[in-house]
């Protein structure tokens, strides 16, 4: 009896925890994915194209542009690219020095603990980034490693049902409520709602997200509080969704239907989702019964091969370790930097569920590259 109220019990901690935290922790990621793809079409079809176009022209400037994009904190600038290549309008060397250049969240800890050296490794993944992604660029031939032969980015550059919106239309559109535009309307104010309300709150779900523990009071005696980066997501969140609210208000039925329903949330809504979900609650449990901080420091003599292996892990938080142990002065710099180049946080995640073998390609780069800089900097010293 014994036994099975125990089982009882995990059951439902675990149902509990699929309930909350993970959904919630996948909605936010989904979120931020599909409302930067549907920001970047309605960009590029507002401009008719022009500026993908000149992009795509150019992919020295696709390079620098992902650079800059991965340098942000954050995965938002990773999920940014990430929607740009998924539609074909940057290449798969700019995604590359988009993602070594990225450190995801774990950015946010290097700032707080060790600004000085976040600096000098930013300029060092900055260079590394830009070099990384010319090598590629000249040496892989497929430049859409793990995309379909044809581009899936509409333009319809002569069609009046997408271009020309205007604020004015606000009332037109409202006059005229498609269960569509109402349905849509009422999804982002209830999310925008939800999120100001602190409903999901820094301190708990936020808090997770970043790769703290449920336990706020747990995470702050481990120094591993996270409140700030959690007030940067709902900031960022409840930005994004208003940027979004306005577009749902502003657009032609056209655009609500072909674009934002068909395209985007038909098209990618559950494969990200399910991935995410799937990826998140596997990492869970890896977690759960494989104390990684532990092992990690008491076998410093593979804790490289480790940097560059976990690194593979789309998710913020256990690279937190190598940030920790750097900091404290156990880790020399190199392996700071290799954890750093092959790590991307979340980032990652939608390419996954997009494309695995895009996802493996890049790994595969960052990996060398994160191996090469480790080796080269225990042999000379730093």
């Amino acid at each position: 009896m014994a036994l099975l109220n125990i089982s009882t019990f995990a059951l439902e901690r675990i149902f509990r925890f699929m309930l909350t935290t993970l959904l919630q922790q996948t909605t936010i990621i989904t979120i931020f994915v599909l409302g930067m793809m549907l920001v970047i079409e309605y960009i590029n079809i507002q401009t008719r194209g022009l500026w993908t176009n000149m992009i795509q022209k150019s992919p020295f400037t696709q390079i620098f542009i992902g650079t800059m994009l991965g340098l942000i904190p954050g995965c938002l600038g990773s999920y940014t690219m990430v929607s740009l290549y998924v539609h074909r309008v940057v290449m798969f060397p700019a995604l590359v020095a988009n993602m070594l250049a990225t450190s995801g969240d774990e950015a946010y800890i290097m700032f707080s603990l060790i600004p000085s050296m976040a600096i000098k490794l930013h300029v060092l993944l900055f260079f590394l980034a830009m070099l990384t992604g010319i090598v590629v660029h000249f040496t892989v031939k497929n430049k859409y490693i793990g995309l379909k032969e044809k581009a899936h980015f509409p333009i319809h550059h002569k069609n009046e049902e997408c271009n020309h919106y205007h604020p004015s239309l606000i009332i037109d559109n409202l006059k005229n409520l498609s269960f569509t535009r109402a349905l849509l309307i009422t999804g982002v104010v209830s999310l925008i709602v939800v999120f100001l309300s602190g409903i999901i709150d820094g301190s708990h779900d936020l808090h997770t997200l970043m790769g703290g523990t449920a336990d706020p009071h747990h995470a702050e005696e481990a120094g591993h509080d996270h409140a700030g980066e959690a007030d940067w997501i709902r900031i960022s969140l409840v930005s994004l969704l208003t940027v979004i609210l306005y577009i749902i208000l502003t657009v032609k039925e056209h655009f609500l239907f072909d674009h934002l329903w068909n395209h985007i949330i038909k098209k990618h809504f559950h494969k990200i989702f399910l991935w995410t979900f799937t990826v998140l609650l596997v990492i869970h449990f890896l977690n759960e019964y494989v104390d990684l901080e532990y092992w990690i420091s008491e076998n410093l003599f593979v804790v490289l091969l480790m940097a560059v292996l976990i690194g593979i892990i789309p998710e913020s938080g256990p690279h937190y370790i190598f940030v920790l142990l750097f900091a404290q002065g156990v880790l020399p710099f190199s392996i700071l930097a290799a954890s750093s180049i092959v790590q991307d946080g979340h980032g990652m995640l939608p390419l996954l569920a997009e494309s695995r073998k895009g996802f493996f390609a890049v790994k595969l780069v960052n990996i060398i590259v994160g191996l090469l800089v480790g080796i080269s900097g225990i042999l000379l010293g730093f």
